[in-house]
C-alpha cells in the first residue's frame, strides 16, 4: 500500500550558527543584490513557505534562539518546539521534531534544514508524489543531485522509529547507511537540494 500523504514538515532551526557569525535562519532570502531589493524573507520564512503547500503542519525545532524566531514562525503559520539541549548536536533536533510529529499521531514527515534555500516547488511536488507512490518496503525518500544526496527528505513511520531508536550522538547519514534497502534515491534538476551555507563566503557565493 502507498504511504499516505498526510505528513507534516520539519525545519531543523536550532544550530547556534557560530562558523556563520548570526544566526542563518534570519538571512536574507534571496541574497541582496545590486538593484534588487531585499524581499523581507529570510531563510526561515522561505522554508516555512515553500513546504507549507506539500504538508498538513511545519513544525519548527528551535534552541536558545526560541525568542528570536518565535515571532516568524508564529507570522507564517508555523509551530515550534524547542530542543532543551542543542549542544547534543543536530540529530538530537531531529529527533525533537519527529517525537513532536508522533505526539500529533502522525507517521510521516519532510525534513530540511533551515540554513539552505529552499528547493523548488516542482521538486517538492517530485519528492511528495515519490514518497506516496513507494511501496511498503521503502521507508525514506531523498533527493539527489549531480550524485549528491541532501534535503528536505521524506521519511515514513519506519524509518521515525529507527531515527528515534538511535542515540543523540548518532546522525540521520549513519541510519540512512543503515536501512539502505529501504531508502529511494530521487534524482532532481535542483542544486538547491545539495547546497549547505555555512559561512559568509558560502552566503556570499549565493548571490553570483
Amino acid at each position: 500500500m502507498p504511504h499516505a500523504p498526510d505528513l507534516y514538515a520539519v525545519i531543523l532551526a536550532a544550530g547556534e550558527s557560530t562558523r556563520m557569525g548570526t544566526d542563518k535562519a534570519l538571512l536574507p532570502w534571496p541574497p541582496a543584490t545590486p538593484g534588487s531589493p531585499l524581499t523581507g524573507q529570510t531563510f526561515l520564512s522561505a522554508a516555512i513557505r515553500a513546504l507549507y503547500p506539500f504538508s498538513d503542519k511545519v513544525i519548527v525545532v528551535v534552541g536558545k534562539n526560541e525568542q528570536t524566531l518565535a515571532p516568524i514562525i508564529y507570522a507564517h503559520g508555523a509551530s515550534l518546539v524547542r530542543n532543551p539541549d542543542p549542544e547534543r548536536g543536530q540529530f538530537s533536533s531531529l529527533q525533537v521534531g519527529l517525537q513532536e510529529v508522533m505526539n500529533d499521531g502522525r507517521d510521516s514527515a519532510m525534513i530540511t534544514l533551515v540554513d539552505r534555500p529552499p528547493a523548488n516547488a516542482a521538486t517538492l511536488k517530485i519528492l511528495c508524489a515519490a514518497f506516496t507512490e513507494a511501496p511498503n518496503e521503502i521507508w525514506a525518500v531523498v533527493p539527489e543531485y549531480q550524485g549528491k544526496h541532501g534535503h528536505p527528505f521524506l521519511v515514513a513511520r519506519e524509518m521515525i522509529g529507527a531515527f528515534l531508536r538511535a542515540p543523540a550522538t548518532a546522525s540521520a547519514r549513519d541510519i540512512e547507511h543503515q536501512n539502505l534497502p529501504h531508502v529511494s534515491y530521487v534524482v532532481v534538476d535542483d542544486p538547491r537540494i545539495a547546497l549547505n551555507v555555512d559561512t559568509p563566503q558560502e552566503y556570499a557565493a549565493l548571490s553570483q
